[in-house]
């Protein structure tokens, strides 16, 4: 665990997050559906521009389900004690990275590639 890190302020702020995300997977669920390929109801271009529509929000809800994921993974390292350990070198991760992203898996220097 990271020196001077507060555990549960990061908890708190993650399931924060993770509802957030949750509330937004809610709203978007309509335009996520099918599309009806109905032509007497719909024309062309209107279908083509649902189409358009249904596809992005399913990348969007793909991103969110990732970000759900690391923050799932986040939430089990604070459980088990190795939150805030950088899963590539086992160092610190820099409690200025964890406020930007308490989800962090990396320390910069990992993060980076190096």
């Amino acid at each position: 665990m990271v020196l001077g890190m507060d555990p549960e302020a990061a908890r708190n702020r993650l399931i924060a997050a993770r509802a957030e995300l949750e509330a937004l997977r809610e709203q978007s669920a309509e335009a996520r559906a099918p599309v009806t390929l109905d032509q007497q109801s719909v024309g062309r271009l209107s279908r083509m521009d649902a189409l358009q529509g249904q596809a992005m929000a399913q990348a969007a809800e793909q991103r969110r389900a990732t970000e759900m994921a690391r923050i799932d993974a986040a939430l089990i390292r604070i459980d088990d004690g190795s939150y805030g350990e950088c899963l590539r070198c086992c160092e610190e991760i820099a409690e200025k990275r964890l406020e930007i992203d308490p989800a962090a898996t990396l320390c910069v220097d990992c993060a980076r590639g190096s």
